[in-house]
């Protein structure tokens, strides 16, 4: 797995303001819930895919089948991948081919392929494989205390 340095992770999470959520569940028990949430107190418009809930609203958001039903005024420019490994270059090449303002494919912690990893850098796509965009968030920016637990502090700080 690629060691991503602190200025890497910093600058992606900066470079982004619309986040699609691929596995979305809207269970708010669930991680992807969770992550998305946090996401969009801090700033960020978040995007919903799951095609079991195609229609539904969550978090102020229709909830999508795919990425490709996602309006290009949406502007996604990262894919957040909370699907299994084997899913992902399905998931790439979607994003590749709909999304025309794509800077950043994220897979969550447990997530990686390096075959499809390759496939977005070479089409000049940042890539981070298996970490969180929520704990990255917190770590980085000050909103963690020790023990890695959240402060609860509300404030955006890109």
């Amino acid at each position: 797995m690629p060691d991503y340095s602190d200025a890497f992770l910093s600058q992606t999470l900066k470079m982004v303001r619309t986040v699609a959520v691929v596995g979305f569940s809207p269970n708010p028990v669930r991680p992807s819930y969770f992550v998305a949430r946090y996401l969009g107190l801090r700033g960020y418009r978040v995007i919903p895919v799951n095609p079991g809930h195609d229609g539904e609203t969550v978090l102020g958001e229709t909830i999508r089948a795919d990425l490709s039903s996602i309006p290009k005024v949406a502007r996604v420019d990262m894919v957040d991948i909370f699907r299994r490994s084997d899913a992902v270059p399905a998931i790439v090449e979607e994003a590749l081919y709909t999304l025309p303002h794509l800077k950043v494919i994220w897979m969550q912690i447990g997530v990686e392929n390096p075959e499809a990893a390759a496939m977005a850098e070479a089409r000049g796509i940042r890539v981070i494989q298996n970490r969180c965009p929520k704990i990255e968030y917190q770590r980085l920016f000050g909103e963690l205390r020790k023990g890695g637990f959240a402060t609860g502090v509300i404030s955006s700080k890109l």
